[in-house]
Parts: structure tokens; C-alpha cells; sequence
């Protein structure tokens, strides 16, 4: 039999942690806290137009670049919630995922040996992207407990080799909203450098605490070099329905474009005009939504201090960063590997999404996107840690 090498830009990254982590909340009958799904339904008013678009028929091949109506509806959402003007025709690119939209921008802009940016620590697919690419990452840490950029070193990680910056605002795993200052900042380097901005804004619509999103698209001159992502998962709560797009300058669009027919060709048929409904539903909903997440956050983040870690407060997103040094831990991924064991909850050690793990040799990622009653066993369950 051939040998199985798999493809050696990948060599590096094995199995990923959430994988790794879910099946041990299976195996241990743990609360997984671990990995970022939802475990409750979207607005009744998506599933039913989802239900209807199977009903109807709509379950064969949808066109490329995305069923007419999504691609108006998202264009539609741009101007209405940051004021941006785009061509659904031309500007608009539905994807199997916010996944596959970042996997379409890096592998169609970025060349062999080009350096990409990215904030540390990073979504895990950043960086196999990256790689796949043939690029270079450079990373700028984001420090536990305020993840405030640090200018000296985002400037360190930039080169006249740089090709493109990747950003995630509000961020995966640390739950930061970049500020606009920080925002210029970026925004100023790319252009220094004449590089590419792939913008992931997944978590656009949950911001806490009175906090409003800002895309880099809509900051002077960024328009013309940046390719905004999003998803109708999380914002929805249907992440298994694998809706996502980009928006941004046409060739870009259409280079990204050309790279994903060969990686899905399409996706998610039934479920495009039903996202295209979400994305017209008033704002008291998308209101609802994140004050919803909101409450969520603060019912964990109390809890995770009851239990003896040290929690800054997220600013949006999912999930929170834990430091568990308090609790005597002085390596969280061992510490992950032991809690489904020592009092039944599942976490992410936040070393996974880290070039630099002693920066976060302490720290743990939990999600805070499920039932109150399931995070309420979770925190009872953790309420332990300060008895063992």
C-alpha cells in the first residue's frame, strides 16, 4: 500500500484541539464548553424560510457566487448596518462557511514565500491557511488580560515582503473589539506596505456593553484593499448550516472566487435564501441577539471567578479567556486534559491558538454560546475546582 504522508504544509498541525477536546466531553460525559456551537435554534423566522426553500424545491446547485437574493440581502446588510456600498453582481461571494471565504482570499492572494500578518492568538485556520499558501506568518501578541495592540511590535511584524494582514474583529479566542484607533493603526500599516486586509467579522453582530461594530472597509482609503467576511452561523445560530461570504473590491472578489469552485464548487442551497431572510430581519432582533449572548457572558464570567480564575470581561463573540494560575495551573493544557476528570467540563487551552505558548501557558478558553441551565451545570461543576 502507498505510503499516506499528507500534504507536508500540514504536517504541523495534527488533529484540531476542538475535535480533540469534543470527543473527550463525549467519551467523560462532560459539559463541553470547549468547542463554539450553539445549543439552541436561531429566529423561528430563518428555520421556517429554510424549510420552505427545501419545500419548494430550491436543493439542487445554487449559481456560483450565491443565490441572487443573499447576495442582495448581503449587500443590502452593508449599507444598512456600516454604510458600505456594494455590488451584489460583482462584490458579493457566498461561501461554504467563514472557513472557506478565509481559505478563498489567502490561497487566491497570497504567493509562495509572502508574509501574512495576523494578531496571536488566532482562529487555528489562519494559520494551516497560511501555510497551505505557501506564505509566512508573522504574528503580533494580543497580552492577557486587556489584549490591547502593541504598536511597537505590530510594526515588528510587518516587511517589504508583507502581502496581507488578517484580522478578526470582535476576536476568536479573546473575545477583544479592536478599537478604532487600533483599527488606523492597521490600517495605516497595510497601506505603507501596499498589503491586502482578508477582515474576518463573524462576530459583527454580537457586541456587548453598548459596543457598535467598526469594519476596516469603512475606515478612509481601506475600501479598495480589503476583503470583508462574515457568516450567517453565528450571527443566526445555525453554524452547521455552513453559510458564509466576502465582500470587496471585484477582482478580488472574483480571484477568490476562482480559487473556491475548486474547493466546494457550492455549498448550502436551501440555506442561502433563508440567511438572505435573517439578514432583513428588524434590528430589534439583531438587538435581541447579542443582548441574549450578553447575559450568557456574564453568567459564565461569574461563575469562572467563583470558581478561582481570573477573567477579564469579553467585549463581544463567543467565548471567554480564562487564566487558571489562580487555581495553582501552571499548564493549561494538561489542566484541559484533566478537567473532563476532575469535576466534568470541557475547555480549550488557549496555547492552540499560539506561535508564543508561554504567553498563554495558563490560560483557557470557554464558550459561553449555550443554554442557561447547561452553563449554570457548568459553573456548579467548576464551583469544585476551589474543593479539590
Amino acid at each position: 500500500m502507498p505510503s499516506i504522508p499528507g500534504h507536508p504544509a500540514l504536517t504541523e498541525f495534527g488533529t484540531t484541539i476542538f475535535a480533540t477536546m469534543t470527543q473527550l466531553a463525549l467519551e467523560k460525559d462532560a459539559v463541553n464548553l470547549g468547542q463554539g456551537f450553539p445549543d439552541t435554534d436561531g429566529p423561528p423566522e430563518v428555520l421556517e424560510a429554510a424549510v420552505e426553500a427545501i419545500r419548494s424545491g430550491r436543493n439542487q446547485y445554487p449559481p456560483g457566487p450565491g443565490v441572487p437574493e443573499l447576495r442582495t440581502a448581503i449587500a443590502a446588510h452593508q449599507q444598512r448596518f456600516h454604510g458600505l456600498e456594494v455590488d451584489p453582481a460583482r462584490e458579493v461571494l457566498v461561501t461554504v462557511g467563514a472557513t472557506e471565504a478565509i481559505a478563498a482570499a489567502v490561497l487566491a492572494l497570497v504567493r509562495p514565500g509572502d508574509e501574512v500578518v495576523t494578531f496571536e492568538p488566532y482562529y487555528d485556520s489562519y494559520a494551516a491557511t497560511i501555510a497551505l499558501a505557501g506564505g509566512v506568518r508573522r504574528t503580533s501578541l494580543l497580552r492577557f488580560p486587556d489584549f490591547a495592540v502593541d504598536e511597537e511590535s505590530l510594526r515588528a511584524a510587518f516587511s517589504d515582503r508583507t502581502r496581507m494582514v488578517l484580522l478578526n474583529t470582535p476576536h476568536n479566542p479573546t473575545g477583544k473589539v479592536f478599537t478604532r484607533t487600533e483599527l488606523e493603526l492597521v490600517a495605516r500599516l497595510a497601506v505603507e506596505h501596499d498589503a491586502w486586509v482578508v477582515a474576518d467579522e463573524v462576530y459583527e453582530h454580537l457586541l456587548f456593553d453598548g459596543r457598535r461594530h467598526l469594519p476596516i472597509a469603512a475606515l478612509p482609503g481601506m475600501r479598495e484593499r480589503t476583503l470583508t467576511i462574515s457568516s450567517g452561523g453565528k450571527t443566526f445560530a445555525t453554524t452547521g448550516w455552513k453559510v458564509g461570504w466576502l465582500t470587496g473590491p471585484a477582482q478580488a472578489v472574483a480571484a477568490a472566487r476562482g480559487v473556491k469552485q475548486y474547493l466546494t464548487f457550492v455549498g448550502s442551497g436551501p440555506f442561502q435564501p433563508a440567511v438572505a431572510v435573517g439578514l432583513g430581519l428588524p434590528d430589534a432582533v439583531f438587538a435581541g441577539l447579542a443582548s441574549s449572548m450578553e447575559a450568557k457572558r456574564d453568567r459564565l464570567v461569574a461563575g469562572l471567578r467563583a470558581a478561582g480564575f481570573e477573567v477579564p470581561v469579553p467585549e463581544g463573540g463567543y467565548f471567554v479567556l480564562a487564566d487558571a494560575a489562580p487555581l495553582g495551573v501552571r499548564d493549561a493544557e494538561a489542566f484541559c486534559l484533566e478537567l473532563p476528570d476532575l469535576v466534568g467540563v470541557v475547555g480549550v487551552p488557549a496555547s492552540a491558538f499560539h506561535d508564543d505558548v508561554d504567553a498563554a501557558h495558563t490560560l483557557v478558553r470557554f464558550a459561553f454560546c449555550k443554554r442557561d441551565e447547561v452553563l449554570d451545570e457548568a459553573c456548579r461543576r467548576l464551583a469544585g475546582l476551589r474543593r479539590a
